[in-house]
């Protein structure tokens, strides 16, 4: 256990000493479907960078491209993999999407080493490159609950 700086204690996540990642050149396995990963969910700012990048206002790339699936802007998946995958790259990869910027370190995925393995079953950057800090992670996911 760790104090949380209010008195209290938390729980050191199974990851506290860092996890390899290196994102995988012409790889793009991240961006098609494995199941539990079958959506890519929009926010405004996601919006907002992909409109741009396609010269399109908001309205026009959400009726293009999005539909709402209980409530969240998803991005329509009619294929096995994202329709911005071109070959085995992002063909919109200066404004993808937040959720595709902090890949793998999703919550999900940090659950137990065994959802983090199951990452690693598709995704051959996983135990690759230096050792991405603690700190670093919980900055991805935006937590600090992580």
């Amino acid at each position: 256990m760790a104090r949380d700086g209010s008195g209290g204690e938390r729980q050191v996540p199974w990851y506290a000493d860092g996890l390899r990642f290196e994102c995988q050149p012409d790889c793009g396995a991240c961006c098609t479907n494995h199941g539990d990963c079958e959506y890519v969910y929009l926010e405004d700012a996601d919006v907002a960078r992909l409109s741009g990048h396609f010269a399109l206002t908001a309205a026009e790339f959400r009726e293009r491209f999005t539909r709402v699936e209980e409530g969240w802007t998803v991005l329509r998946m009619e294929g096995p993999a994202c329709p911005f995958l071109a070959g085995a790259r992002c063909s919109v990869y200066a404004a993808r999407p937040a959720q595709c910027r902090s890949f793998p370190f999703w919550k999900e995925n940090l659950r137990s080493p065994a959802a983090w393995n199951r990452v690693a079953s598709f995704c051959p950057g996983i135990g690759r490159g230096a050792p991405r800090p603690l700190v670093q992670i919980r900055a991805d996911l935006g937590s600090r609950d992580a």
